[in-house]
């Protein structure tokens, strides 16, 4: 059986007020590489208040669960399957 190469998925801010539609993502490529694409599409901030840089991880709403950075988004995403991006908090 053919393996599909890419996967279509939605993703949201934390919000939901922001959403786009990632249509080709490649299936071997990194959720890293995914999230950092999206960033900009729903024009998420790339600073915090204080001029610190913001970076930004996935939450796989099917599982309730965050991805990982190094997970590759064949294995851990079906077709459809909606990421919501969250800024990451550094305690202290």
């Amino acid at each position: 059986m053919i393996q599909p190469l890419y996967l279509e998925v939605q993703a949201t801010d934390v919000t939901g007020q922001k959403r786009v539609r990632a249509r080709r993502v490649r299936m071997e490529s990194r959720m890293r590489d995914l999230v950092e694409d999206l960033v900009p599409r729903l024009d998420l901030p790339d600073q915090d208040a204080s001029g610190r840089p913001l970076t930004y991880h996935a939450r796989l709403d099917r599982e309730g669960r965050h991805v990982h950075a190094s997970e590759v988004v064949g294995e851990a995403l079906l077709p459809n399957d909606t990421i919501t991006l969250q800024p990451d908090v550094d305690a202290g």
